[in-house]
């Protein structure tokens, strides 16, 4: 059988970027052996993109919604300005440990600022924050109300990454979604309406299960 074109071309893509650091690469794996869904996690590809487009922006505030272990905040966080500050949302307590522990070993203790909760309440508290990059990565189903909440705290110019638009396929008119496939149609209609939003530019990136950059005009 011939091997499949797609794990193919993700092999090669991350065997031609950089590596993880040691620390990503730790939490990587204990993510892998120890949590429920680590397929969650961002990985290597994703995270070294997440890294290139911090340091490209040099944010002094980064917004992120959805934490899960931690890795994509610890690539976020790379390239802050060196008095800039990471706020970053997980709705599971569970996970709280973990990321602070990580966070401590990349000695970002004061810088990266962990609110356990719902990010819809948490991003209400920061509303006095103007964000240079946000990544939206919470629950797909409420990816507008997220979108509509931050974008004004967005300053012009800025940028949020929202990821999983692909959602494994199922964004593409050509899949045949059933009506109790919630995510799979909040998904669709989230990213029709980001590229009728006149407020912003954005591009559509097929990378892993898809992101969508977007800079506010």
């Amino acid at each position: 059988m011939l091997p499949d074109p797609n794990d193919e071309l993700q092999a090669y893509a991350e065997a031609h970027t950089s590596p993880e650091t040691d620390l990503l690469r730790q939490l990587n794996r204990e993510t892998h052996v120890q949590v429920l869904a680590p397929r969650m996690l961002s990985g290597q590809l994703q995270g070294r993109l997440l890294s290139m487009i911090s340091h490209m922006v040099r944010p002094r505030r980064v917004l992120e919604l959805g934490t899960f272990t931690g890795y994509s905040a610890l690539c976020l966080a790379e390239g802050l300005l060196p008095e800039g500050e990471l706020h970053t949302v997980e709705q599971n307590p569970e996970q709280e440990d973990r990321i602070r522990r990580y966070v401590a070993a990349a000695s970002l203790t004061g810088r990266v600022h962990l609110h356990i909760g719902d990010a819809a309440a948490v991003v209400a508290t920061l509303a006095e924050h103007a964000w240079d990059l946000v990544f939206i990565d919470a629950d797909k189903i409420n990816n507008a109300l997220y979108y509509e909440l931050v974008l004004p705290q967005v300053r012009p110019g800025g940028f949020l990454l929202i990821d999983n638009v692909l959602w494994s396929g199922k964004a593409l008119p050509s899949y045949p979604l059933k009506a109790a496939d919630k995510d799979a149609h909040a998904v669709r209609a989230f990213n029709d309406m980001v590229q009728q939003d006149a407020r912003v530019e954005n591009v559509f990136l097929p990378l892993r299960d898809g992101l969508l950059l977007v800079r506010k005009r």
